[in-house]
């Protein structure tokens, strides 16, 4: 038996992350993983600019190995197009200039398949002294008890420890079956995914694409920009649309490249490479309890997808951080209750509570082609609606800049 003080389950961005934060504060910790890495995750592949903001307060020297890494692609921010076909561009940091982008050092967003991207993470755990990686280790069963979990892979493998941070993923059976927490269609996305060579017309600084078309709304279809000519297509709307509508989203993909008049333009030249993969998106679009006696959720086993933007990894990582936080001082205090623990859930909700319910505002307004149209040319005129979005990519605390009358003065006198 394996005994530990913290115990992560998933060694995705959220789980990596917790690991790396506690390796930092010299507290020990075991990560167990059914996946051997390096393994494919079916996702967008966009990392926006929370990951090396995230990456730098823990270790800045595992940021700069991933900014020096050669298997991403350097993003600076993000297209929103209207289903009018305008377009709003919004950097990755609030002061973003792409005039100036030559002349100052600015923290931007890559491009990367998740393949090279948790791969990346998982080597940097490789590299911890107070962190035990185990790989190729399915985890089946929790069983609770007056000290701590006691989980095992049914098979032999148990690990005792007094507290565990969830972090497998959007279909854990812990969230569902611990927690509570289950997937509802009007809280959760289906996603496809695929990978096109020779897309033509992508941005110069490699901007992802968000294009909200009629046809998926309030979903959208997306193009990210990845190394070596390729890029990440997919499609993704709202699970009750889906069933309601009996959308088939790969013939919907299929003929948005083919059909669309703007599209297949892009994609004349384009090949498919491998195949068309579909995959779920938890949102956070609903405020969830995360936390319980001994545990803690994050990422996409705590549902806390951005409703409209679709960032993920960004905020799994930084819940996989405050995670880690919690968990120190919860060893230090030696309290693991639920009442101790829900000071997670606050650090959730300052955090990442006002731009998750901001994004569900504007998710559901993407509900009215006109209305969103109307957003989309205000705010392409606006600077301060520009930054109040850029901040969402970016981890600035929106709740201060929300409660400043100067802001409000910015966007009604379209500053």
């Amino acid at each position: 038996m394996i005994v530990t003080n913290v115990c992560i389950i998933g060694a995705g961005p959220g789980g990596a992350t917790a690991a790396l934060q506690l390796n930092k504060e010299e507290i020990g910790c075991v990560v167990i993983d059914k996946a051997v890495f390096p393994r494919d995750k079916v996702c967008g592949d966009g990392l926006s600019g929370k990951v090396l903001t995230c990456l730098k307060k823990i270790d800045p020297s595992v940021a700069e190995r991933l900014r020096q890494a050669g298997f991403k692609l350097n993003s600076w921010g993000v297209s929103f197009i209207a289903p009018n076909r305008r377009v709003l561009e919004v950097g990755y940091r609030p002061d973003f200039d792409a005039a100036d982008l030559r002349h100052k050092e600015v923290p931007i967003g890559y491009v990367c398949k998740r393949l090279d991207f948790d791969h990346f993470l998982v080597q940097e755990l490789k590299r911890c002294a107070h962190v035990t990686l185990y790989e190729g280790v399915a985890v089946t069963e929790y069983t609770s008890g007056a000290d701590g979990y006691l989980v095992s892979d049914g098979r032999g493998f148990v690990v005792k420890t007094s507290l565990l941070i969830i972090a497998n993923g959007a279909h854990s059976s812990f969230t569902k079956q611990v927690a509570g927490i289950r997937m509802e269609p009007e809280h959760y996305v289906a996603g496809l995914r695929a990978y096109y060579k020779n897309v033509e017309g992508l941005h110069p600084q490699n901007f992802i694409e968000l294009h909200f078309l009629k046809s998926l709304l309030p979903g959208y279809f997306w193009i990210f920009p990845l190394p070596n000519g390729q890029a990440n297509v997919g499609v993704g709307m709202l699970s009750e649309t889906v069933g309601r509508k009996k959308v088939n989203l790969k013939k919907e993909l299929l003929r948005i490249v083919a059909e669309d008049p703007v599209f297949k333009e892009r994609f004349k030249n384009a090949q498919l490479q491998g195949g068309i993969e579909g995959y779920g998106l938890p949102l956070g679009s609903k405020k969830r309890v995360l936390t319980g006696e001994r545990y803690m959720l994050v990422g996409d086993a705590a549902f806390l997808i951005d409703p409209f933007t679709g960032e993920g990894i960004g905020n799994a990582m930084g819940s996989g951080r405050l995670a880690a936080l919690q968990a120190v001082k919860a060893i230090r205090a030696g309290n693991f209750s639920a009442a101790g623990l829900a000071a997670y859930d606050e650090d959730i909700e300052r955090v990442l509570g006002p731009e998750l319910r901001l994004s569900t505002r504007i998710q559901k307004l993407v509900n009215y082609p006109r209305l969103f149209n109307l957003l989309i040319n205000i705010s392409a005129r606006n600077k301060k609606v520009q930054e109040l979005l850029s901040c969402m990519f970016y981890e600035v605390d929106l709740r201060k800049k929300l409660t400043k009358p100067s802001f409000y003065m910015g966007l009604l006198f379209n500053k």
